[in-house]
């Protein structure tokens, strides 16, 4: 995805600078390359030997929209921001094999938009069968790279069998091993209804903020995973996911305030959607710039993009509109995005601006019981950095100077470090070197 193109690239960088010398705080706890029997820990080698194949049929019937599940209720006027409408016990799918050992449901739930509108999203539920009581579990609100503007490409879809090789769902595997290995239910919010053909607007902060919370709300309500209403909450964000989760941190303390959340971790997201537009535009991230404009426009209809575009623009944003991430995002690189819009650089055009204001991180602070981990690159010293690694430092600074409990872990994104440690790039590309301090803090 695109802001997984953009994130951090490899293990333990040196400590950078915030906006105005002021030095960030390494974590207490620092990041670490997790070795691989972490990641294939005894919990995961368990679903591999309880696995199942899917039969044909299994494997073919979600690679098609129209499950019935995504049909929406009529909403009664107690259905309030959270409210469970229904939920379906399903079977975990990745390239038609079944794991054991784990319990999944697709929910649907009640959540608010951007206007302050009931609004109905989905998602769903991983829970570990390893012993455990669920009461006794912690909760990860876990939001993906999944930048997928097209229906029936979300994380309620994808984990029961659809769009088997989009690279959301491959660059979750390791952190997902590492999550349910440690025991911790899992929630992923699909940012609104995954059965809703027409574009999603995944991009947009507060609205994948509220429907993490929501998400979370309602899983701890639902009967049959029995989960403790008060469990300690995680929120672990990656790339696109890292948006909602950085909103959700700041959006919590008033929208959600009854949820027990102790930590956030967010991983190479990007914090203002102008300066990425800016740095991305014309680079190996311009599909998913494009992409980025497209996922924001359907809660901000003033943006207007088919009227900025040249017919190669709209014909390209048609066919994006329509589809997952893989492979389409990746269809436009080094292409700048001024030759789709009339020679105009999308990041100046006046209508786009009051998105990029709304969807500025930092506006809002993290309440003082979330303690917070920001991961991103040290140095802009990558072409497969997209977000400049400066954003990142202010944020933390801005959090940090309000009250919040911010920690800040910089990571090398050198190119020779992707040359000379291969598996280190990989695993902290994904986030995976943060578990450490998440368990940690969600133990304190």
């Amino acid at each position: 995805m695109k802001r997984a193109l953009t994130t951090a690239l490899a293990t333990v960088g040196t400590a950078a600078v915030l906006v105005g010398a002021v030095a960030a705080p390494a974590a207490a706890t620092p990041n670490r390359t997790p070795g691989l029997g972490e990641v294939f820990n005894g919990y995961v080698v368990g679903t591999f030997t309880g696995a199942k194949l899917a039969s044909p049929e299994e494997i073919l019937r979600p690679l098609s929209p129209g499950d019935p599940f995504y049909a929406e209720p009529a909403l009664k006027p107690s259905d309030t921001p959270g409210t469970v409408l229904k939920a379906k016990k399903v079977d975990v799918q990745f390239l038609g094999v079944k794991p054991g050992k784990l319990d999944a449901w697709k929910t649907m739930y009640v959540t608010t938009d951007l206007q302050g509108r009931r609004d109905i999203s989905t998602g769903i539920v991983m829970i570990p069968r390893d012993g455990r009581k669920n009461s006794e579990r912690k909760v990860v609100g876990y939001q993906m790279a999944n930048d997928s503007v097209g229906g029936n490409c979300h994380p309620s879809a994808m984990w029961t069998g659809a769009d088997p090789m989009d690279g959301a769902s491959w660059s979750a595997l390791g952190p997902l091993a590492q999550l349910l290995g440690e025991g911790y239910a899992v929630v992923i919010s699909d940012v609104g209804n995954n059965g809703d053909l027409s574009p999603h607007g995944v991009f947009a902060g507060r609205y994948s903020a509220m429907t993490t919370l929501d998400g979370l709300r309602a899983t701890l309500s639902l009967h049959d995973a029995g989960l403790s209403a008060k469990a300690p909450i995680g929120l672990f964000g990656i790339a696109g996911g890292g948006v909602g989760a950085g909103f959700a941190s700041e959006l919590a303390p008033s929208y959600a305030p009854e949820l027990n959340i102790r930590a956030t971790v967010l991983e190479g997201m990007v914090v203002n959607y102008r300066n990425f537009i800016r740095t991305a535009d014309g680079s190996v991230g311009s599909g998913f710039a494009m992409a980025t404009l497209l996922g924001l426009e359907p809660h901000y209809p003033e943006m207007k993009i088919d009227a900025k575009l040249n017919p190669t623009g709209r014909a390209i944003a048609d066919y994006y509109r329509g589809q997952c991430q893989t492979p389409a995002y990746f269809t436009m690189p080094m292409v700048p995005l001024r030759t789709l819009f009339n020679g105009r650089n999308p990041a100046d055009i006046g209508d786009f601006q009051h998105a990029y204001r709304d969807n500025l991180l930092g506006k809002g602070t993290p309440a003082k019981s979330n303690r917070i981990l920001i991961a991103s690159c040290g140095a802009d010293d990558s072409p497969m950095s997209l977000v400049p690694a400066a954003d990142s430092r202010k944020l933390a600074g801005q959090w940090r100077g309000r009250g919040a409990r911010v920690d800040y872990q910089p990571t090398d994104c050198s190119m020779v470090k992707f040359l000379t440690d291969m598996y280190g790039w990989g695993t902290d590309l994904f986030g995976m070197q943060t578990v450490d301090w998440l368990n940690a803090a969600l133990k304190a």
